[in-house]
């Protein structure tokens, strides 16, 4: 039998007797293993600073820019309030073989639909989803999350080059679990998180065997990029009539408005503006498990150099919007972005103009794809970019728990992204191999 992301399932026995038999073997097999040392060795540390830089850069070298000790300094010297850091070594034999950066995150249930404007989805109205929403909303708890809870993406575990993940995941597991044994004096972690997992992390399986279960997110939006695509031009070029007319529509509007496009590089002195405009935005989302401080973007621009990117919509001495790009190896990231919502709603096409810009950005970086995050997914699927499925595997300490807790997180509000091909072929350019 064929999983979810392509893996292979054991069949069980035909014979129901059989059956059980096996399903209660592995049970207790599961239970076994989740009862007994891995077998690795670990070096935990409550700041990037203290662990081993040269044995957390050998595991990390040619990552995820997430995993760069600067950024995870960075971020960590910039976090919300409601989050603090938790790092991991894993080694075998002496040598390390992987590491984890974790947060741990308080969460408050009524963030999870805290924003009371934000009217349920249709297919949040059942009465089991209504009880659901309000479970959450009374919920308090202390979640360990495998990841960046200010990114997407699977940025959270790396394994060190020529090892075989299906043999680290045990490690890993026995670090995450060691992490929230020790946050018994700080207060209960029950809750343990990993985050975000796609097709190529389809060897996360191996989490089965210590009470993991997968969860599907939304999606995550992404725009594959044209190798023949040398500017911003050529994507133009690339769409059909209608969206390259939308497009062009756009900067005139743009242009009757006064504002101008530019680069931003010195985000210090305009971090106030940055931060009231980014505020504009987060303060409608209907989940929001934290909230950047002012000083976030700054710090992360600083640690990330040539990486990042910030550009600005101005008119006059007004900022009216931003957004900020992020090159993780061969991909771009779109990622936070603000805008004057009073301008947006006197026809100002702020937010889909900086949407468009990440594309240039992509484009000049020779990015292999562009990377767009979960939410607005119709303006998204309107460029070209297409759903990238994304899971998170959860285990509670309780073993009763994980079928509740997997109740109310399905109840979070989820959205599917929209089919929509801009371009001028049916599969042609800007399309996600599926």
């Amino acid at each position: 039998m064929v999983g979810q992301f392509g893996h292979s399932e054991p069949v069980s026995p035909t014979n129901p007797i059989k059956r059980a038999f096996t399903k209660l073997a592995a049970v207790r097999e599961r239970h076994r293993r989740r009862h007994r040392p891995s077998g690795f060795s670990f070096a935990h540390a409550d700041r990037i600073g203290f662990v081993n830089p040269a044995h957390w850069d050998a595991v990390v070298s040619g990552g995820t820019l997430f995993l760069r000790r600067p950024v995870l300094t960075a971020i960590e010297r910039n976090s919300p309030e409601n989050l603090s850091p938790r790092y991991a070594l894993v080694y075998r034999d002496d040598a390390p073989m992987a590491v984890v950066a974790a947060q741990m995150v308080d969460v408050v249930g009524r963030n999870v639909w805290g924003n009371p404007e934000v009217p349920p989805a249709a297919s949040d109205r059942s009465v089991g989803r209504s009880v659901a929403r309000k479970l959450v909303s009374g919920l308090e708890q202390r979640v360990l999350v495998a990841g960046n809870l200010m990114s997407w993406g699977f940025n959270g575990v790396a394994f060190a080059a020529g090892i075989d993940p299906v043999e680290a995941w045990p490690g890993v597991a026995e670090a995450l679990y060691r992490i929230r044994r020790a946050e018994k004096l700080a207060g209960n972690a029950d809750l343990i998180l990993v985050k975000d997992l796609t097709r190529e992390e389809a060897h996360a399986e191996a989490l089965r065997d210590f009470s993991y279960r997968p969860l599907e997110t939304e999606p995550n939006m992404v725009l594959s990029i044209d190798p023949a695509w040398r500017s911003y031009d050529d994507y133009l070029a690339a769409l059909d009539a209608k969206y390259r007319r939308n497009s062009r529509d756009q900067l005139k509007k743009l242009a009757a408005a006064g504002c101008v496009l530019e680069p931003l590089s010195d985000l210090r002195t305009h971090a106030p503006v940055l931060h009231r405009l980014y505020r504009s935005v987060q303060s409608k989302a209907a989940v929001k498990l934290v909230s950047l401080p002012e000083s976030f973007l700054p710090a992360l621009a600083e640690a990330a150099g040539d990486d990042f990117r910030c550009t600005i919509i101005r008119r006059g001495d007004d900022v009216l919007g931003f957004i900020s790009t992020l090159r993780d190896g061969d991909t771009a990231i779109g990622y936070y972005l603000g805008f004057d919502r009073d301008a947006a709603a006197d026809g100002v096409p702020l937010y889909l103009r900086l949407l468009h810009h990440t594309i240039a950005d992509a484009i000049a970086w020779r990015c292999r794809r562009l990377s767009l995050g979960r939410t607005a997914l119709e303006p998204k699927a309107a460029l070209g970019a297409r759903p990238e499925k994304m899971q998170v595997w959860l285990r509670h300490r309780l073993p009763v728990m994980n079928l509740l807790v997997r109740g109310m997180v399905e109840a979070v509000p989820h959205a599917d992204a929209p089919e929509r091909n801009p371009f001028k072929r049916p599969e042609g350019n800007g399309q996600v191999p599926q």
